[in-house]
């Protein structure tokens, strides 16, 4: 019999709720990023509360493990995510008349296979994941297949920095098979989008002019795609004249960037 092993979760770990006490007319859910935890939406998720709204972060499968070098992501099924997506859902419907997700990167990827499979009152994908910025997309499915054929290994966000990168509340590496396995459910995002409206009908997709990881060119095409449903209002948004960046949603990363953005992607979460 299998022993089961006991993963310590670090004090970052903890999901988020901000509650006024009672269903509000809108709840919003803020999905994290990749390697990252509910603190990298906290002061997103204090401002919309202030407006008013309750506001659900949860902790996506494999994150938020104490041990900051943990192999927790090596094996993260798709399907896994996509349930907890599901759940939180269902979970954020007790808080609010009206669900609106907002989700960053990875979050942002879930955010929209969310639209294509739940009626939602609104889904902003900010610099979702659809593909990695520097693979054309004519190579992404060879690559893809590539990668997975080769052993599993642990890159580090930054090289330099290596385990000291910071915050504290996020991985410093990432496997290269989770990598490719989150570009083949992007590409079931998009196969889904060309052969039925989603369940959403109002979806925007904000992208960083700056960007230097995800694929703008991938957001671009799924824009098109929508397009094409006369029932479903797309807005694409544009984010200028910021420096070279990815994470722009973690003030301990960026602050100088949250500060010019946070009310941009507030207002287009929360108009």
């Amino acid at each position: 019999m299998a022993m089961a092993i006991e993963v310590q979760l670090g004090e970052w770990s903890r999901p988020i709720l901000l509650s006024h006490g009672a269903p509000t007319k809108r709840v919003f859910v803020l999905l994290h990023g990749f390697t990252a935890s509910p603190p990298q939406f906290a002061e997103f998720g204090r401002r919309l509360y202030e407006r008013g709204a309750n506001v659900l972060i949860p902790l996506l499968p494999g994150h938020g493990h104490a041990d900051r070098m943990t192999e927790a992501l090596s094996e993260l099924p798709n399907e896994e995510l996509i349930q907890f997506a599901h759940a939180t859902i269902v979970e954020a419907r007790a808080h609010g008349e009206n669900v609106v997700v907002v989700g960053f990167s990875l979050g942002g990827l879930l955010g929209l296979w969310l639209a294509q499979n739940a009626r939602l009152e609104r889904v902003v994908a900010i610099a979702p994941f659809l593909g990695v910025g520097f693979i054309p997309a004519i190579l992404s499915e060879w690559a893809t297949d590539l990668v997975l054929r080769l052993p599993n290994r642990f890159l580090f966000w930054d090289p330099f920095q290596r385990e000291r990168l910071q915050p504290q509340h996020g991985y410093p590496r990432y496997p290269t098979h989770a990598i490719a396995r989150l570009t083949r459910l992007s590409r079931r995002v998009v196969n889904e989008a060309r052969t039925r409206p989603p369940k959403t009908r109002e979806i925007v997709l904000v992208m960083n002019a700056s960007e230097i990881s995800v694929s703008n060119r991938s957001i671009r095409r799924l824009a098109r795609i929508l397009h094409e449903y006369p029932e479903v209002h797309v807005t694409t948004h544009r984010l200028r004249g910021l420096p070279l960046s990815h994470d722009i949603i973690e003030p301990l990363r960026a602050p100088k960037i949250v500060e010019r953005i946070y009310p941009e992607l507030i207002d287009l979460a929360d108009r």
